[in-house]
């Protein structure tokens, strides 16, 4: 094949994927091994749905916060029950050895939550939680989701 012929070649190739992927996208279709939520009700300013996906597939809350059982694997009908934190750094640190309950985020206001979320893990008291919890600093709409989310698991 000679080198004109490629361009034209991969650019069939990315309107190909593009195309797939909005129509994927457009279907509903999941987009990962877990499947899809329910459509949920919108609460706290927020979609549960989106929150889900926030929660299970980018923020990953569910690996920490969830305990394991003797395989390693999460425990479905536990997450977010809290669990021991499953790993830490070889060097010296201050990580929280326990990863609480989050499930409904008891304790928290939706004001807090938000904090929480927004302003790089601030706790109810106010103060920065410990590693390995991440410094969030999501968009209100998306904190909004997340606890839409939360509030919505049982």
């Amino acid at each position: 094949m000679r080198s004109s012929q490629l361009v034209p070649l991969a650019l069939v190739v990315v309107v190909g994927v593009v195309t797939a992927g909005a129509l994927a996208a457009q279907s509903g279709a999941p987009q990962s091994g877990r499947p899809a939520a329910a459509p949920a009700a919108q609460s706290a300013g927020g979609s549960a749905e989106h929150g889900r996906y926030i929660v299970h597939e980018v923020a990953q809350c569910v690996q920490c916060h969830s305990p394991r059982d003797e395989q390693g694997n999460i425990i479905e009908s536990r997450e977010f029950d809290g669990a021991p934190v499953h790993f830490r750094p070889p060097w010296p640190n201050d990580w929280a050895i326990y990863a609480p309950r989050n499930k409904g985020l008891p304790g928290y206001d939706d004001a807090a939550a938000i904090r929480l979320l927004t302003e790089g893990a601030i706790g109810r008291d106010g103060r920065q939680l410990r590693p390995p919890m991440p410094r969030f600093h999501m968009s209100k709409q998306d904190a909004s989701d997340v606890i839409a989310y939360m509030r919505s698991v049982r």
